[in-house]
């Protein structure tokens, strides 16, 4: 199953990353890594375990500064003075949630538009109610978030994120702490939130995901950029021989 959508393809580059390398206890988790990010597409991120796919969102996203290298956002360099500027941009959904367990929903989702944005608290609130509607949660709004569901916490935690107008949403692996069943849930989500615009970074090791809503796919192995192509012509005829290999694996 491949995804069939109406937007229009863009040839605009969102994020670009240069020779980007990262090491973490002497160890390298992402070697001489350079992409480029197309605005308004969804961009998923594969390979086994242990490739660097999780590491790369966080070092878009300067929660890991980079070793070497540079990233660009919208032709912008991000680094250590400027970087909370493009936090605000570039939204992560962690793949367990990270919700404040003490605060309800609607307080979590509202905590940083009110404490970074500093956006008045009535119409921080009339914003949210808006966006856990939009995820079909708004009557989870009081609740504290050990009540809800592994799909709802998974919304909850998407509606936080976009309460802070992200241009760049990034999910690793958002179907991980779920029933496979939910899986249908998540891909309309994401589809939903493609359609609007925001281009969509997603770190996945479902297939079914990857192959319901990627427009572009980057493989990695070993903290190396092994492939980059289209998602039809990877599940297709991936050209590299360790792209080959993991399809075998994995069907």
């Amino acid at each position: 199953m491949h995804r069939e959508t109406n937007r229009k393809k863009s040839s605009a580059k969102m994020i670009v990353i240069k020779n980007l390398s990262k090491s973490i206890n002497n160890s390298k988790i992402l070697d001489n890594i350079s992409l480029e990010i197309e605005k308004g597409q969804i961009t998923t991120i594969i390979g086994p375990s242990g490739s660097g796919k999780s590491s790369l969102l966080k070092c878009i996203n300067y929660l890991y500064a980079p070793d070497e290298g540079e990233i660009f956002f919208e032709n912008k360099q991000i680094n250590n003075k400027n970087k909370q500027k493009f936090k605000r941009k570039i939204g992560l959904v962690f793949q367990n949630f990270h919700l404040f367990s003490h605060l309800t929903i609607m307080e979590n989702t509202i905590f940083a538009p009110i404490n970074v944005l500093k956006t008045n608290r009535k119409k921080a609130l009339k914003d949210g109610l808006l966006l856990l509607q939009k995820m079909g949660i708004a009557d989870k709004a009081d609740s504290l978030p050990s009540s809800l569901s592994g799909g709802q916490k998974q919304r909850a935690a998407i509606a936080r994120a976009l309460a802070m107008s992200p241009e760049v949403m990034m999910f690793d692996e958002p179907t991980s702490a779920l029933d496979p069943e939910m899986v249908n849930e998540v891909i309309k989500v994401i589809s939903d939130l493609a359609k609007s615009g925001i281009t969509i970074i997603l770190v996945t090791h479902e297939m079914k995901l990857a192959k319901a809503l990627a427009d572009k796919i980057v493989f990695l192995d070993h903290g190396k950029l092994i492939e980059v192509t289209a998602a039809t012509h990877f599940f297709e005829n991936p050209t590299s021989m360790r792209a080959k290999k993991f399809l075998e694996n994995i069907s």
